[in-house]
Protein backbone atom coordinates (compact mmCIF):
# COMPACT_ATOMS: atom_id res chain seq x y z
CA UNK A 1 0.00 0.00 0.00
CA UNK A 2 1.46 3.34 -1.00
CA UNK A 3 0.76 6.58 0.80
CA UNK A 4 0.61 10.12 -0.53
CA UNK A 5 3.36 12.40 0.78
CA UNK A 6 2.87 16.09 0.02
CA UNK A 7 6.59 16.68 0.65
CA UNK A 8 7.28 14.94 -2.68
CA UNK A 9 5.15 17.46 -4.58
CA UNK A 10 5.15 20.82 -2.79
CA UNK A 11 8.29 22.93 -3.15
CA UNK A 12 9.15 26.26 -1.48
CA UNK A 13 7.70 29.21 -3.38
CA UNK A 14 4.98 27.26 -5.15
CA UNK A 15 1.27 28.05 -5.06
CA UNK A 16 -0.88 25.37 -3.46
CA UNK A 17 -4.23 24.81 -5.20
CA UNK A 18 -6.48 22.36 -3.38
CA UNK A 19 -10.10 21.59 -2.59
CA UNK A 20 -9.75 22.71 1.02
CA UNK A 21 -7.27 23.00 3.86
CA UNK A 22 -7.38 22.30 7.56
CA UNK A 23 -5.04 22.63 10.53
CA UNK A 24 -2.91 19.77 9.16
CA UNK A 25 -1.74 22.00 6.30
CA UNK A 26 -0.31 24.61 8.70
CA UNK A 27 3.34 23.47 8.44
CA UNK A 28 3.25 24.17 4.68
CA UNK A 29 1.83 27.71 4.80
CA UNK A 30 5.22 29.36 5.55
CA UNK A 31 6.78 27.42 2.64
CA UNK A 32 4.33 28.24 -0.16
CA UNK A 33 3.87 31.59 -1.88
CA UNK A 34 0.10 31.31 -1.89
CA UNK A 35 -2.88 29.06 -1.27
CA UNK A 36 -6.02 28.74 -3.40
CA UNK A 37 -8.90 26.60 -2.17
CA UNK A 38 -12.18 25.71 -3.83
CA UNK A 39 -14.03 25.75 -0.51
CA UNK A 40 -13.90 28.99 1.46
CA UNK A 41 -14.26 29.46 5.19
CA UNK A 42 -15.07 32.09 7.79
CA UNK A 43 -11.99 34.13 6.88
CA UNK A 44 -11.54 33.24 3.22
CA UNK A 45 -13.27 32.89 -0.12
CA UNK A 46 -13.16 29.79 -2.30
CA UNK A 47 -12.67 29.56 -6.06
CA UNK A 48 -14.81 26.79 -7.49
CA UNK A 49 -13.15 24.79 -10.26
CA UNK A 50 -9.58 25.83 -9.42
CA UNK A 51 -8.34 22.24 -9.09
CA UNK A 52 -9.71 21.44 -12.54
CA UNK A 53 -8.36 24.55 -14.25
CA UNK A 54 -4.75 24.29 -13.05
CA UNK A 55 -2.26 21.40 -13.07
CA UNK A 56 0.97 20.61 -11.26
CA UNK A 57 3.79 22.49 -12.96
CA UNK A 58 1.66 25.36 -14.28
CA UNK A 59 3.12 28.83 -13.90
CA UNK A 60 0.54 30.98 -12.16
CA UNK A 61 0.02 34.63 -11.31
CA UNK A 62 -1.79 35.04 -7.99
CA UNK A 63 -2.65 38.53 -6.73
CA UNK A 64 -5.17 38.51 -3.90
CA UNK A 65 -5.48 42.29 -3.71
CA UNK A 66 -6.42 42.56 -7.39
CA UNK A 67 -8.35 39.25 -7.36
CA UNK A 68 -6.20 37.79 -10.14
CA UNK A 69 -5.49 34.11 -10.65
CA UNK A 70 -4.27 33.18 -14.12
CA UNK A 71 -2.02 30.68 -15.86
CA UNK A 72 1.16 32.14 -17.33
CA UNK A 73 3.10 30.87 -20.35
CA UNK A 74 5.81 28.32 -19.60
CA UNK A 75 9.25 29.97 -19.59
CA UNK A 76 11.51 29.01 -22.46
Amino acid sequence: MSTFNIDNFLQPGEILITLSTDIGWSPYFPIVSGVVTEIGGLLSHGLQGATKKFRTGDYILLDGKKEILQRLPQPE
